[in-house]
């Protein structure tokens, strides 16, 4: 999936997804009250996550990322491998975690911190439904600084090499994207209509693989850390 075929449902289907059996139920009471939320499965173990991805269909799964078993890294990547996959969230103690950086790459929405207030726990998961990923830029900047990566090097040619295949127009859109700004922000930046914006960030998606902005971001960081 990526940001021109998100769901458009009214309801949005939850998945829990922790090994800790009081996390889930804290979540479960939270969010049980809201009336435009479903939760509709949870699970302790990644392990069981695809099966009831097919079962339940959600629109949203919120993923804890350090579990015994199959952790939420691993969950992620066979969940984005399924048709229509749902948006993943991670779920962390941390918020510089370098399996949070890791699941962001393989195509996770974002990541919240356990300690989330409800209000913006609510806010994130119709953001993350609405196909907005709910980890900013600045943000991704600030844990790449802190996550020591020993393939950094090469990590930053192959991003590089990924981002010549774009056209010059295309190029100057990701660049947006890592910094921040919104379709409309880049469509004033650039002197290019909301619309143009949008079509190039299909195309950039597209060619590259991936999912969604927070990953167009992170190859731009890549290639061009100061950005």
């Amino acid at each position: 999936m990526n940001e021109a075929s998100d769901r458009t449902t009214d309801t949005i289907r939850l998945l829990l997804v922790d090994d800790e059996w009081l996390v889930r139920a804290g979540l479960k009471t939270m969010l049980s009250g809201e009336p435009d939320i479903e939760i509709v499965g949870e699970a302790a173990d990644g392990a069981a996550v695809v099966d009831l991805v097919t079962a339940t269909a959600p629109d949203v799964i919120l993923m804890d990322i350090r579990m015994p078993g199959m952790n939420g890294l691993e969950a992620t990547e066979s969940v984005r491998a399924l048709p229509d996959p749902p948006h993943v969230v991670i779920l962390t103690t941390f918020d510089a975690d370098d399996l949070v950086m890791r699941a962001l790459r393989a195509g996770a929405s974002g990541f919240l911190l356990k300690d989330t207030p409800p209000p913006r726990l609510v806010a994130a998961l119709h953001s993350v439904a609405a196909g907005d990923p709910i980890l900013s830029p600045s943000v991704t900047r600030q844990l790449i600084t802190q996550v020591t990566d020993p393939e950094r090097d090469d990590r930053g040619a192959r991003a590089c090499a990924a981002l010549e295949t774009l056209t010059p127009s295309e190029q100057r859109v990701a660049e947006a994207v890592a910094q921040g700004l919104s379709n409309a922000d880049i469509a004033r930046e650039l002197f290019v209509t909301v619309a143009t914006v949008k079509s190039h960030i299909s195309h950039i998606l597209d060619k590259l693989q991936m999912n969604n902005r927070v990953q167009i971001a992170l190859l731009v960081h890549d290639a061009m850390p100061d950005k």
